[in-house]
């Protein structure tokens, strides 16, 4: 979802971030994780990461499920200087946390025997 938008400001990178800029960034990340992990159980691992990618500065949560494959979100942050609102960090948290449910589903219809009768 979020992964595959171009959003980004072209000539920045993640070393090139001011430190106030690059802490304001990775507390988005937090955030978005925290929130993450409140709609998971927690046998699901979620973290994130800023990197610096081809259009500048790229930050990523991802969520590891029980089973399944890896998801993430990731986006280029267009302005430094703006944090995450609460609306786009539920938005990014109930995304990632659905898709890892789903994950586990997915995982799980492979097995032919039912858990229970």
């Amino acid at each position: 979802m979020y992964g595959n938008s171009p959003f980004g400001s072209e000539g920045m990178d993640a070393e090139s971030l001011s430190q106030d800029q690059r802490r304001r960034i990775e507390r988005d990340l937090s955030r978005v994780a925290d929130r993450t992990r409140e709609y998971l159980p927690g046998e699901f691992v979620v973290g994130s990461e800023l990197s610096s990618g081809a259009d500048g500065p790229e930050a990523t949560v991802a969520v590891r499920p029980p089973v399944g494959s890896v998801v993430s979100a990731g986006y280029s942050p267009d302005d430094p200087e703006r944090s995450i609102s609460d609306d786009e960090r539920d938005d990014i948290a109930r995304g990632l946390a659905a898709s890892a449910a789903l994950q586990v589903k997915q995982a799980l219809a492979d097995h032919d025997s039912p858990t229970a009768r």
